[in-house]
């Protein structure tokens, strides 16, 4: 049997990975976008789209739309941190997209489009709301509002199915509403 691939990196979607290599989760809206913003990183190894976040284990994406299961779509991001260190995906995260939208991003409205960190250790977490703190002072002094991230601690994720993998790569003219607020992070 054929181990899945992702279409771009040529990696196996699914475990074990090499060793050495760190996850991350990250939620942005829609996961279409931004799992096609990951993979462009050089040292990602491989990213997934999928769920984390809630309270139903397994759940499927109509489910998940449904907005009854707590998930948020994310994007596994497995990297090498010898080549990206966590802290550069966290600016790509935070310049990506809004996070002081609350439930949505764009036009994608609900529970599942909320800006997410799965932190996947604790150093993730402490990171994670550092990053949080600065870049809301960059936000402030722009007089954007205020940051509306989950971030969550010890988040299992669960794969999306196989048509949600690396869909703007099959789709290139498909929709991805991913902006950010044009606020650097540094």
């Amino acid at each position: 049997m054929n181990e899945p691939r992702h279409l771009v990196l040529g990696t196996p979607l699914l475990p074990p990975y090499p060793g050495g290599m760190m996850r991350a989760l990250f939620g942005m809206g829609c996961f279409w976008g931004a799992e096609r913003a990951f993979w462009q990183v050089e040292g990602v190894h491989v990213t997934a789209a999928g769920y984390a976040g809630g309270h139903l284990p397994e759940p499927g994406y109509r489910q998940v739309c449904r907005g009854d299961t707590g998930h948020a779509e994310v994007v596994l991001v497995v990297f090498d941190p010898d080549r990206v260190g966590y802290r550069d995906l966290l600016r790509l995260f935070w310049e990506s997209h809004d996070p002081t939208q609350g439930m949505r991003q764009g036009n994608d409205v609900g529970n599942q489009y909320r800006s997410f960190i799965g932190c996947l250790d604790p150093g993730q977490c402490e990171q994670a709301r550092e990053s949080l703190e600065h870049y809301q002072l960059r936000l402030h002094e722009v007089g954007l509002g205020d940051i509306t991230t989950e971030i969550a601690p010890s988040c299992p994720f669960y794969h999306a199915e196989p048509e949600h993998q690396q869909y703007l790569a099959r789709n290139p003219g498909g929709y991805c509403g991913l902006s950010g607020t044009g606020v650097r992070f540094d």
